[in-house]
């Protein structure tokens, strides 16, 4: 039989306590699930941002990295929110930095980053030491009335600064830019939108405050998202505005082309949201392979600065609907966005 342990000394001569490990358990992961839940994860409903978003657009401000003004290096930003505001990892922040400046993962950015700052192929942004960014137009528009007493203000984490509690813009940025996140017991993924629209569905809804989902569905039909595509059906998008959840399916735009007299090509000229091209190309490649779409002769990417182009040359007996509806089924050429909508109010 082994020997009993004893709890460990102190080395001050106080009491420790032997406290129930189930009850500390659920006592501490409750205190670190509410952190999670309020600090971290989830956007708040008023300005659609999450903390780290928040501080990084004050930090900004604070810098007067303004639209018309000169860029910084994004390692000066991060220093920045790390050191006054947000005590995390650097590079989390720069993680949530570079998705703002990001125009495929933001219908409207927030930042405008000046180097790379990663792709719809995947590859990662550089270095926070080489790249540079300030803000754009949208992102003075949530910070507009900042300076007049518009919202409150609460001590930083070290109590030797303040920073908002949210941001006073009139922007709709929760609905205009999306957002997700996963916490404790809950998640949150909402999709961007056309911010014309939601300003001309708010003007109705001011003036008809029990005007119903249906109502509001003939100024706002469905997402806007910043990589394009298509929406099928509205019904997951009806469930998603009436319940706050549903699946929305997307679809990549294609036009087929004819090629010769004899022989098509599809062109894929805008992908589903959150889909990454490469990886894309890198499955439509691998079915062909294992011959389980047929008729594809070649397919190649020829996307430059101007917009997306991915070709995919059919052999000449194939019939172009048919490899389509095949890459639609196998490949994320088709996909859904599941729509739960959960933010802080």
């Amino acid at each position: 039989m082994g020997k009993r342990l004893l709890p460990p000394s102190d080395g001050g001569g106080d009491h420790i306590e032997p406290v129930d490990l189930k009850k500390a358990l659920e006592e501490r992961y409750l205190a670190y699930a509410l952190s999670t839940i309020m600090h971290r994860a989830l956007p708040d409903v008023r300005d659609g941002l999450k903390p780290v978003h928040r501080r990084i657009m004050h930090a900004m401000r604070l810098l007067r990295l303004n639209p018309d003004q000169g860029f910084a290096k994004c390692a000066r930003i991060v220093g920045e929110v790390m050191g006054k505001f947000h005590p995390h990892g650097d590079q989390s922040i720069y993680d949530a930095l570079v998705r703002l400046a990001q125009d495929f993962s933001m219908r409207y950015p927030l930042v405008d980053g000046q180097g790379n700052f990663g792709n719809i192929d995947g590859d990662n942004a550089a270095a926070m030491r080489y790249t540079e960014a300030r803000m754009t137009d949208v992102a003075t528009e949530l910070l507009a009335g900042i300076t007049e007493d518009a919202v409150d203000y609460r001590p930083t984490y070290n109590e030797e600064d303040e920073e908002p509690v949210v941001l006073p813009g009139a922007f709709p940025n929760l609905l205009a830019n999306g957002s997700s996140g996963i916490a404790v017991g809950m998640a949150t993924s909402i999709p961007p939108h056309n911010a014309a629209e939601l300003c001309d569905a708010a003007l109705h809804l001011i003036e008809n405050p029990d005007a119903p989902v249906t109502a509001l569905m003939d100024f706002v039909q469905g997402p806007d998202f910043p990589t394009g595509g298509i929406v099928l059906g509205r019904s997951g998008i009806y469930s998603a505005y009436s319940t706050g959840r549903g699946s929305i399916v997307m679809r990549g735009k294609v036009n087929i082309e004819q090629r010769g007299n004899d022989r098509e090509s599809i062109i894929i000229t805008e992908v589903p949201y959150q889909v990454n091209k490469a990886s894309m190309i890198e499955k439509m490649a691998e079915l062909v392979r294992d011959k389980r779409v047929e008729g594809i002769s070649d397919i190649r990417d020829e996307s430059d600065r101007q917009g997306y182009r991915v070709v995919i040359e059919l052999k000449r007996d194939a019939v172009a609907d048919v490899v389509l509806n095949q890459l639609y089924r196998f490949t994320p050429l088709q996909t859904s966005f599941g729509a739960n909508m959960v933010a802080l109010n």
